[in-house]
């Protein structure tokens, strides 16, 4: 049997854990720079805000229903989720952590999965304050489906699908632009042919569902039969890209604030790839004007270097990110976002060195970055950085009900007074 633990409206949720005045309030989550609703409290779901609804339309609902409004705390989140995987890990024989908020688990020999799933749910709320739902079926994509039924028909929060009489009455009963891995191109088709549930779908010819959805269709067929065609991965891959970019939130129009744009973002790169033990082949640097201002002509800034020994080493990294930046840079426009691209990563214990590779600091430099993500992680983010990512960083992203770092930031931690 597998398990999917989901947190329920997870960035909502965080909100909520350290503001118990939030509880039963309308909560939303705002996108980068503030623009649109990411995350609803099922509250704010009831009064009618929608999924990715740009803010300024919801403004009349938002005001009329006194809707408690935060921007994006990716720190917040990021450890809060840390402390919930924590937790299940150390509760299931197998896990892999599928996205921030959810997690599949292996329950195979598990005799009472019901009670298992009772109880992490409890030591989860208890521990974080996270409520969290519990799907448990054969297959990974059929724990989906129980899962989806778990955060909406249960008192619980933990349903177990294992019967066919069972599965058969949930999947008439889901729509199959429901399903995992069924996006709104393929529910689009699929409703075009008539198919409508999750059960016209797996009552389907397997050649036809081949055709046109190719194989990762016919992968969600035999799943939702009870055919396990995907397996829990619990040592995922190296990425092969990974990426960092952000909009502005000032209009940027000078060379300095591009520069410490990407210095910034090429710094949470070369962090992020020495987190995954990975060293990259090459980096690419993007800077884009507004695409939707009619005014000015739009421009996209794209190029690409490669490194002659793949590395994680910060200063690397930022110095040929930079270097890039002064080859695209256009003087006179105003600029909407930038990003930092750094690509064909290996694992760092596989790199091949280069007999022309003159560097001598190099080792020097890995004890540094080491030294300083220490530092960061225990601190704070940006607690040490370099130079060139600036003091004041106007150019930041503009987070006007931002809610405090309680979990990441020493000025942030909460205060009780007895």
């Amino acid at each position: 049997m597998i398990a999917l633990a989901d947190c329920n409206n997870f960035y909502a949720s965080c909100e909520r854990v350290f503001s118990p005045a939030l509880k039963n309030k309308p909560i939303i989550v705002l996108s980068n720079n503030d623009g649109c609703v990411i995350a609803r409290s099922n509250e704010a779901k009831s009064i009618g805000i929608r999924m990715g609804e740009p803010v300024f339309k919801a403004r009349k609902l938002i005001i009329e229903n006194k809707v408690n409004v935060f921007s994006t705390n990716f720190a917040l989140y990021g450890d809060m989720s840390k402390r919930v995987m924590s937790l299940l890990d150390n509760m299931s024989p197998d896990i892999e952590i599928y996205s921030i908020d959810e997690a599949f688990m292996d329950f195979s020999g598990i005799q009472d999965c019901f009670k298992l799933g009772l109880e992490m749910r409890d030591v989860v709320i208890r521990h974080t304050g996270i409520p969290i739902s519990i799907g448990i079926a054969k297959t990974k994509t059929l724990a989906k489906v129980a899962n989806h039924f778990a955060k909406r028909d249960t008192k619980k929060g933990v349903y177990v699908l294992d019967s066919v009489n069972q599965i058969n009455t949930m999947l008439k009963s889901m729509p199959v632009s429901k399903l995992w891995g069924v996006g709104s191109r393929y529910a689009r088709m699929l409703n075009s042919y008539g198919v409508k549930s999750a059960f016209d779908f797996i009552s389907l010819d397997e050649n036809w569902v081949l055709e046109k959805m190719t194989i990762m269709g016919l992968k969600i067929q035999h799943e939702l039969k009870g055919k396990s065609c995907i397996s829990i991965d619990t040592n995922p891959s190296l990425k092969k890209n990974i990426c960092t970019s952000r909009s502005f939130g000032v209009k940027v129009t000078e060379l300095q604030s591009l520069k410490e744009s990407i210095s910034s973002h090429a710094v949470r790169c070369a962090e992020k790839l020495r987190q995954e033990g990975g060293c990259a082949r090459y980096v690419s640097v993007i800077i884009k004007t507004n695409p939707f201002n009619k005014l000015d002509d739009y421009y996209y800034g794209y190029k690409a270097i490669s490194f002659n020994t793949p590395t994680n080493d910060t200063i690397d990294i930022v110095s040929a990110a930079e270097n890039l930046l002064k080859s695209i840079y256009k003087k006179g426009l105003v600029y909407k976002k930038s990003g930092v691209i750094v690509g064909d990563i290996i694992p760092q214990d596989r790199v091949q060195l280069n007999m022309f590779d003159t560097d001598q600091k190099r080792a020097k430099r890995d004890n540094l970055n080491s030294a300083v993500d220490l530092i960061n992680q225990i601190i704070g983010r940006n607690t040490v950085h370099i130079g060139s990512q600036g003091i004041s960083r106007k150019w930041q992203l503009k987070r006007e009900k931002l809610s405090p770092c309680y979990t990441t930031k020493w000025n942030d931690l909460l205060r009780v007074r007895c």
